[in-house]
């Protein structure tokens, strides 16, 4: 430890990733390594972010439990609210107090809800208020992704920054399908009454990961936004038009990931281990095709693909309907899972948009005389922090979600049919502004396309 942190000592302050010459003697060696480690404790900040969705699936008479449907979805809004809530203090957070310092806080205090989670799944004779304390402090992971992504983008050149940044978002996502995995797996061995292992399983690793990244990682303090550019980023249509679209895409991904199992035992009465065997499916596969999205994007243009995506995610819902209405349980898991898959790439495709936008306008602003190093720095501190904006407002998308199933399931007899025609709409919905905002009179595919998308001034953070 010694002395690779006294060697990093040289270089901290004066890091320059732009310099080819400097990263390729020593530059992206150190990147890698914090990369690495980045990837991992977002991975488990996930995982701790969506346990609940999996404890909850434990959680039946046979067991114990007398929680209503209601009650069991409200479990799994708190932790996605909480999440929510805390990216945008996350994200700033680690420009004061740098990576490696607020990667080991975080990921120590993972420790806080995986310890309540072990203690009060075991007693379910506890009141429901208690079961929502613990959940809330579970969206201390949800906060993780905020920070990561803006210390992994200070890291890298900017030429680099696609790729790292795909893989630790893509890493961090697949998070949420392996707690499923391993709820599968503790229902399988262990059988339903023993939920506590699944938690119980995180808690060395979140105290392995904060001395690994005590130990590796670098105090890198990322770039703060100049005062005032969150201002002025509120004051941008294009972040409200982007939040939009975000709900819809990462909303859909993080809600459908938290409410599946919850979904399909109250639509079609699966039992606890029938649920559990499906769940990881949606997750997994939109963690896998979030980075197809991206490229998508860059070969078509983010406007496009996205347009076509919410296009296709509203058609999917339509075959939700259709399996709800014939009660086919193997087309209803196989349009679910075509969703997940659509808002992987949704997700990737329109993340691309954000800093494409601002480039282009950038370029307006340089062809009517004003300084081009200037406009691309301010091209860069909005999308900064539009993107941190549209992060924490997208998630929210994920608490609608599980509020509309739990308006459709709290009570005997209940079908998800409303809360799916709802979903429907809104993707038409934001089709339509795609088309509108981003699309109409746009020759080149719209942001996120050609020379915009990819300039080297502009980051994709």
């Amino acid at each position: 430890m010694g002395k690779a942190r006294a060697d990093s000592g040289r270089w901290i302050h004066h890091w320059n990733p732009e310099d080819r010459e400097f990263w390729k003697r020593e530059g992206s060696r150190v990147a890698r390594r914090n990369l690495v480690l980045s990837v991992a404790t977002e991975h488990l900040g996930f995982s701790v972010w969506s346990l609940w969705s999996v404890l909850v699936l434990f959680m039946s008479p046979a067991t114990g439990f007398t929680f209503a449907a209601g009650e069991k979805f409200l479990l799994v809004v708190v932790p996605t609210l909480a999440g929510a809530a805390l990216r945008l203090p996350y994200r700033y957070a680690v420009t004061r107090f740098g990576g490696r310092d607020w990667t080991v806080f975080a990921t120590a205090s993972l420790l806080l809800p995986i310890a309540l989670a072990v203690w009060v799944i075991q007693r379910p004779d506890a009141p429901l208020w208690v079961f929502l304390l613990a959940g809330a402090t579970a969206g201390l992971g949800g906060g993780n992704f905020a920070s990561s992504m803006t210390n992994i983008s200070g890291i890298f050149p900017r030429r680099h920054q696609g790729r790292a940044l795909g893989l630790n978002a893509g890493g961090g996502n697949l998070g949420v399908a392996v707690v499923q995995l391993l709820g599968l797996l503790v229902a399988a061995t262990a059988g339903l009454g023993h939920p506590q292992y699944l938690a119980a399983g995180y808690l060395p690793l979140a105290a392995l990961l904060a001395v690994l990244a005590a130990r590796r990682m670098d105090n890198f303090t990322a770039v703060r936004a100049r005062p005032g550019a969150l201002r002025e980023a509120l004051g941008s249509r294009h972040t409200w038009w982007m939040s939009l679209l975000y709900v819809g895409t990462f909303g859909s991904f993080i809600g459908y990931g938290f409410a599946f199992g919850l979904v399909l035992q109250y639509e079609f009465g699966a039992g606890a281990l029938e649920a559990v065997s499906y769940t990881f499916l949606g997750p997994l596969l939109g963690s896998l095709f979030r980075p197809l999205g991206g490229w998508l994007a860059d070969r078509w243009g983010g406007a496009r693909v996205t347009l076509v995506d919410l296009a296709a995610m509203a058609a999917g819902t339509g075959v939700l309907l259709l399996a709800s209405a014939r009660h086919s349980f193997d087309l209803f898991v196989a349009a679910f899972c075509v969703l997940f898959v659509l808002s992987g790439i949704g997700n990737g495709s329109a993340y691309t948009m954000i800093p494409a936008v601002f480039a282009q306008d950038a370029e307006k602003a340089v062809t009517r005389g004003e300084d081009a190093t200037r406009a691309f720095a301010r091209a860069r501190e909005l999308s900064g922090a539009v993107i941190g904006v549209t992060g924490a407002i997208g998630t929210l998308g994920g608490v609608a979600v599980n509020l509309a199933f739990r308006a459709c399931y709290d009570g005997p007899g209940g079908t998800g049919d409303a809360a799916f025609t709802a979903f429907l709409g809104y993707y038409a919905v934001c089709a339509v502004v795609t088309w509108a905002v981003y699309l109409r009179g746009a020759p080149d595919g719209g942001p996120g396309t050609g020379s915009s998308a990819r300039r080297p001034e502009v980051s994709h953070v």
